[in-house]
């Protein structure tokens, strides 16, 4: 514990001493001459106009048909990466070590009026490893994957405001409060990766498939899709899974900085018990059979004060009980969420405050899946005006897990967050 108030410590004295001085910005500030700050109350976190800017296919709201696309500029590449230090405790000691955490290769702009993209390639990373946890990351288990995170295209404004179309591998619109788009690198949303013992949909990958959009005055929108459901990979099934969400926002704003919002999302899908099923199709799909549904519901919320953001989700799952391996006799019946809170201020908001508190229940006959985890966090922003781009983070969660038996873990991490 000792080391970690040391950390603790070392961090606050980092963040101020340091010079801000940077003139790297990333590929949207770029192409329209903005801070960051004009999208993000903090990278990577939105803020309105960022999230209008994005709804509306990386086009500035009124300016379609106006603005350069992509063949008029410099090609619209940016990276992020992030590399620091990790401490790492449970029940049987202390582990140290410089890590690498991850690698973003990011592409997005306009290429024609009200028709976007969006491609982002995270390239496999296996040595230096970005793990901690002492595994082996050079051949079988790299710390990173190469996968196409996203890759899609955007038609916007089919019906004005009320009807834009999404296609290819994206981020889901029931991700109402996104993943992707945390200030967190150490902590995910738990009850995102929960899955129950023979379901392998996870509610926080990225989908390939169509999805429909919209909003309108008042502060209502909507976001309805048609998907795989099997993140990148090919099709297990004939089936197709749906699911549809929407929000509403009281007050000027859309709920990432101001106003105040609530939502609900729903997800309906299928799984194979016949794997891989009597046919294979070139691209990897197959016809798995003996299909068994599972639903997501949940609900969201996102209140503003100033600066300080509070926003959350709570969520039931239920797979059919054809899929729960631990007990044939009942559906796999579970739920979780997290509620967070930031604050963003000083100096153009270059520095971040936030705790988090993350939960997931399974069923009684599963407790080693249940889950507590205690989060906070600081990220003091480098830069002047023109460039908030490199961010120091610091990162501390406290982790409990099972039900009879607990298991704890400690992670403290002091990073830097570098996006260009």
């Amino acid at each position: 514990m000792k080391k970690f108030i040391l950390y603790s410590i070392t961090v606050l004295v980092i963040a101020f001493i340091l010079p801000v001085k940077t003139q790297a910005i990333p590929a949207f500030a770029r192409k329209y001459g903005y801070n960051c700050n004009m999208c993000h109350t903090g990278f990577t976190k939105l803020n309105d106009f960022g999230q209008r800017f994005r709804d509306n296919g990386y086009q500035i709201p009124g300016q379609e048909g106006k603005e350069k696309n992509v063949f008029d500029l410099a090609p619209p590449l940016a990276l992020r990466l992030s590399f620091g230090h990790t401490l790492y405790n449970n029940d049987e000691g202390t582990a140290s070590s410089f890590n690498l955490y991850g690698l973003d290769l990011l592409a997005a702009g306009v290429l024609h009026k009200n028709i976007s993209f969006l491609f982002i390639y995270t390239p496999r990373i296996d040595e230096p490893s970005s793990i901690f946890s002492g595994l082996d990351s050079i051949n079988s288990n790299p710390s990173q994957f190469g996968r196409l995170e996203s890759a899609n295209l955007v038609f916007s404004n089919i019906i004005k405001d009320a009807l834009n179309i999404r296609i290819g591998r994206f981020e889901p619109g029931y991700h109402i409060i996104s993943s992707k788009r945390t200030y967190y690198l150490f902590q995910p949303y738990e009850v995102y990766l929960m899955t129950s013992p023979r379901n392998n949909y996870t509610f926080d990958d990225n989908q390939i498939g169509i999805e429909a959009t919209g909003h309108f005055q008042g502060g209502f929108k909507y976001a309805a899709g048609f998907t795989n459901g099997t993140g990148a990979s090919a099709d297990n099934n004939n089936y197709k899974d749906l699911y549809l969400s929407m929000t509403q926002t009281l007050g000027k704003g859309d709920g990432q900085s101001a106003g105040q919002r609530i939502g609900l999302f729903g997800y309906y899908g299928w799984q194979p018990l016949t794997l891989p099923g009597t046919v294979i199709a070139t691209n990897g799909q197959t016809n798995g059979s003996d299909n068994k549904t599972f639903y997501r519901l949940g609900v969201s919320a996102s209140a503003n004060w100033k600066t300080l953001n509070m926003q959350m989700i709570y969520y039931l799952g239920s797979d059919n009980k054809a899929l729960n391996t631990l007990d044939a006799t009942k559906n796999y019946k579970f739920n979780g969420g997290f509620v967070e809170l930031s604050y963003a201020g000083f100096l153009n908001n270059r520095l971040i405050a936030s705790a988090m508190y993350n939960w997931v229940r399974p069923p009684s006959y599963d407790s080693d899946s249940e889950v507590n985890a205690y989060s906070a966090l600081c990220r003091y922003y480098l830069g002047d005006w023109s460039a908030i781009n490199i961010a120091i983070h610091a990162e501390y969660t406290h982790r409990i897990t099972g039900g009879a038996t607990k298991n704890k873990e400690n992670v403290f991490a002091l990073a830097l967050d570098f996006a260009f």
